[in-house]
């Protein structure tokens, strides 16, 4: 019987060998070392390995983490799952096993920023080439090359969430021969299901929304069936394997992933109808209002929207944006997002774009709405274009420094 995201968050991975009463989590198992009852036992296990998923070393994964891969593969609706230390690592490894030098692969111009040097610089000293396609794919076709062996995708895409055609995306990379791999961390495989939408791997960042409470770092690839092989083989011959103990807390995590991600939607819904309003703010980022580019794809292929949204600056002075975020008191400064608190970085989208021509467009502030009171988040956003207000009408702040960032 096939059930519902939310059903398959509360069930998945839960599954356990043991004879007897069964505990509400599988168990948390730390190993490296495994024993085996005989020599023969040791052989059989070891000559399975290589397309079996078994218990036979810690650095090939140990019950626990298989119980968070089976989690996320029937959430993302794969074949199987391979965890990864961090979600770069996660994309990295994906890029290599898609990959061999000669070939060329294609990536969003919104593509995460450390994807996009990992490919400009390891990947091209290494004999891969790397291009880049706008971030809605209008122009993939004509980017296409006859050594592209991978288009990889984000959508929504980082920074400015752009969202893009993966369906026919999908089709047009198949058709060239060539694989795809999507990005889902905005997603999370609750919101967003690329494998459905016709890619061939779907790889998160666990770290952001699957956690959800900004301690543990890690990564997840999830793949069809025929792209599988490949992956698992690159991740046995590097040795990736991860910490029990972080598979246990992102399980756990992913248990409340669903009511949380509603909070988060509630929350970034009411702050950026508001930011709307502000004759300071002259365009919002998120695919989920109806005035987006992207909204219209948000729609067909979305299962509602998360925290993040970005906004410009109507000419502000430079600093200006920095100075906003810097007298905000509940929103932290700091990388990542999806946990429960909420976040305001500037964004570089100058330097994070090199299809897309940012440079008539104002400062680009990144927020993540956490899971805080949508009012009390308003009256600090409220706090800091005031801040911005005194900077710009006296050229310092009027309070002789402003409050301290908390």
């Amino acid at each position: 019987m096939t059930h519902r995201p939310l059903t398959r968050l509360v069930h998945g991975g839960r599954a356990t060998a043991v004879d007897g009463g069964r505990p509400v989590n599988p168990p948390l198992v730390r190993a490296s070392t495994v024993l085996f009852d005989s020599t023969a036992q040791m052989r059989e296990m070891r000559g399975r390995r290589g397309s079996e998923r078994l218990f036979t070393y810690g650095a090939r994964g140990t019950p626990t983490a298989f119980a968070l891969e089976d989690m996320v593969t029937e959430l993302e609706g794969g074949y199987r799952t391979r965890l990864f230390p961090t979600g770069l690592s996660a994309a990295a490894m994906t890029l290599l096993a898609c990959l061999r030098p000669g070939q060329h692969v294609l990536l969003p111009d919104c593509v995460y920023e450390p994807v996009r040097r990992l490919a400009t610089g390891f990947l091209a000293q290494h004999g891969i080439a790397a291009g880049f396609y706008a971030g809605d794919g209008h122009d993939l076709q004509a980017r296409l090359r006859p050594e592209t062996r991978l288009v990889y995708v984000e959508t929504p895409g980082s920074l400015a969430y752009e969202m893009c055609d993966l369906p026919a995306i999908a089709g047009i990379a198949h058709r060239h021969g060539a694989l795809v791999a999507a990005d889902n961390t905005w997603g999370s495989g609750l919101l967003y299901r690329p494998l459905a939408l016709g890619a061939d791997i779907s790889l998160m960042a666990a770290t952001k929304y699957l956690s959800g409470h900004s301690d543990v770092m890690m990564g997840t690839v999830c793949a069809t069936e025929a792209a599988w092989p490949a992956l698992a083989g690159v991740a046995d011959a590097f040795g990736i394997a991860v910490s029990p103990d972080d598979a246990y807390l992102v399980q756990r995590g992913m248990r409340t992933l669903g009511a949380r991600m509603a909070q988060h939607e509630r929350g970034a819904l009411v702050v950026a109808r508001w930011l709307q309003a502000r004759a300071e703010v002259a365009e919002v980022f998120c695919p989920a209002l109806p005035g987006d580019p992207g909204h219209a794809l948000w729609r067909r292929d979305c299962h509602g929207t998360n925290g993040l949204l970005s906004f410009a600056l109507r000419e502000a002075a430079p600093g200006a944006a920095g100075h906003f975020i810097d007298h905000l008191a509940l929103f932290g400064i700091g990388a990542s997002w999806g946990g429960f608190e909420s976040l305001a970085v500037l964004a570089d989208m100058r330097g994070a774009r090199s299809v897309t021509d940012w440079s008539a467009r104002g400062q680009v502030v990144r927020l993540h709405i956490g899971l805080e009171d949508s009012d009390d988040l308003i009256a600090d956003l409220a706090r800091g274009f005031e801040a911005m207000a005194r900077m710009a009408a006296y050229g310092i702040d009027s309070d002789g420094g402003g409050e301290q960032h908390q």
